[in-house]
């Protein structure tokens, strides 16, 4: 039986290991095809990388020619590797960021070599025991300072890579002159190549297929706009969706507006590093224009807006994942108000966006009467409902107040053997004037009146809380519209012309505190 046992376990273990070089087997035949499909995919998501590769190949090979070439290594020697190291550093994939990489690094590379030269010619003129010493108490001082100042909130923003270079060259140069009796051609071949490597990076990324941060960030701003537009109108098309649809269809329109959902505000909500790592990019870079600077602070400032407005969307998509849910027979009476007023909003967002994209003034008429009208026929529609959100009556509320308290006191006599009869109320006035008989035959239907009505009012708080938040979404629209048109003036777009004119709009945009108004009362 054990022999039996031992064979059994060892056939098993036998054919695991067989399975696993099978898997194992397929897997590897998988991976060149999986391995291409990403290759691919990278590439066709953003054919800028491509570009950006080929620049960072070519960059090596141009800088790799003070070895190769007899005549440049005589010049530089081997401190050639500086220029190598410099060009895999600096060469960042859009403009701004190897300007900024590029000029602190030869901003802290210079202002490190002059200091070191400084504290040698101070040091040399001692002997060598206080020399060490002096070296090494200005290693000190400056290490400190340096690293202190990496903390100041400005410098860690706009130069903490040119601080890190400055500190690591200064003490390259100041701890190798001890040991070093040319120290000055040291530091003048190191500066030579990290100037090549720095001039080669930034003549690739200014003048070879530039890539601007400024645009990027212009760009994305624009993204963000229509994926916002896109998002709400999906959440509220999904809120409303038909019934009919059988389970399959209904699970897969449900999964792919799902997506668009998430994806549209998911993008908006986690831009706030990118936008603000793009702008202090875009910062660096040259103007784009005679007459202005294009503000980048004022697109980081309209993706705070957006995010705001994006959180409401986000409450508004959490309405569709709730437990408890209204029947889809009460959201039909509220449907073609509520699709019209995400249209409405939709339909805004959508205009800003090409307002940024085309680089032109935002024109007032994107507010229309449209929405307001949308927002009247919600609040209509609202109204016309009051039993759903209004719940129980007066008079049904009063009768069943009058049965709690008469409940109340039956408890209290039986638990503490005290009358509460005495006690004039208007609820003992009216249980007095109520016959035994009458309450057994009125209590069964008040409640099942009050049932009713309670799940009725139940039902329909989550449809309450939708609409609100709709509501919420076209004031906080206001926000959105605000930043928008500060930026179209400080960036100096374009007038909104038709028919070859300028169009000059007197009439004043109304405030949200007006439309909201329209909205739940």
């Amino acid at each position: 039986m054990a022999m039996d046992t031992e064979s059994q376990e060892t056939s098993g273990r036998v054919k695991n290991m067989k399975k696993r070089i099978e898997n194992l087997g397929e897997k590897m035949k998988r991976l060149p095809g999986l391995t291409w499909k990403t290759v691919w995919k990278v590439g066709r998501d953003d054919p800028r990388r491509v570009i950006h590769s080929l620049k960072v190949g070519l960059s090596l090979t141009l800088v790799s020619l003070l070895y190769l070439m007899e005549p440049l290594f005589k010049g530089v020697g081997e401190n050639a590797i500086w220029a190598v190291m410099t060009v895999v550093v600096v060469l960042e994939f859009t403009a701004g960021a190897t300007l900024c990489k590029g000029l602190n690094r030869g901003i802290g590379t210079l202002l490190a070599g002059l200091l070191a030269l400084l504290i040698e010619y101070v040091a040399e003129k001692s002997g060598r025991v206080f020399r060490a010493i002096f070296i090494g108490a200005a290693v000190f001082l400056i290490g400190s300072a340096s690293t202190y100042t990496r903390f100041i909130p400005y410098i860690k923003k706009n130069y903490d890579y040119g601080v890190m270079i400055f500190l690591l060259t200064f003490n390259l140069i100041t701890v190798s002159s001890y040991r070093v009796e040319n120290v000055l051609k040291m530091a003048q071949e190191r500066f030579y190549t990290i100037a090549i490597g720095c001039s080669i990076c930034l003549f690739m990324a200014v003048f070879v297929f530039p890539k601007w941060s400024g645009e990027d960030l212009h760009n994305s701003t624009v993204s963000k706009l229509e994926g916002l537009a896109k998002s709400i109108q999906a959440c509220v098309n999904e809120y409303f969706s038909d019934e009919e649809e059988t389970e399959e269809s209904r699970e897969k329109s449900s999964s792919s507006s799902e997506d668009l959902i998430y994806k549209g505000y998911k993008a908006v909500l986690e831009s706030k590093s990118n936008d603000e790592t793009l702008a202090m990019h875009a910062s660096w870079e040259p103007r784009h224009s005679r007459h202005c600077r294009y503000p980048w602070q004022q697109y980081v400032k309209l993706g705070s807006a957006l995010r705001h407005f994006g959180y409401s969307i986000v409450a508004l998509h959490g309405c569709l994942q709730t437990e408890i849910q209204t029947p889809r027979t009460v959201r039909a009476l509220f449907k073609d108000p509520c699709i019209r007023l995400a249209a409405e909003v939709s339909k805004a967002l959508l205009e800003l966006s090409q307002s940024i994209s085309n680089r032109r003034q935002w024109s007032p008429e994107i507010l229309s009467d449209h929405l307001h009208q949308a927002l009247q026929d919600l609040n209509t529609a609202l109204k016309s409902q009051p039993r759903l959100f209004l719940g129980r009556t007066t008079t049904t509320s009063s009768t069943m107040l009058a049965l709690a308290a008469a409940t109340a006191s039956q408890k209290y006599d039986k638990d503490f053997g005290v009358s509460l009869s005495s006690v004039k109320t208007n609820t003992s006035a009216l249980l007095s004037r109520t016959s035994e008989k009458e309450m057994k035959v009125l209590r069964p239907t008040l409640s099942r009146s009050a049932i009713t009505t309670s799940l009725e009012f139940s039902e329909a708080l989550p449809f309450a809380a939708f609409a609100s938040l709709l509501v919420e979404v076209v004031a906080r629209l206001e926000l959105v519209i605000e930043e928008v048109e500060e930026l179209g003036r400080v960036a100096c777009f374009k007038e909104f012309k038709h028919d070859d004119e300028v169009v000059v709009v007197t009439r004043e945009r109304p405030k949200m505190e007006n439309l909201a108004s329209h909205g739940l009362d």
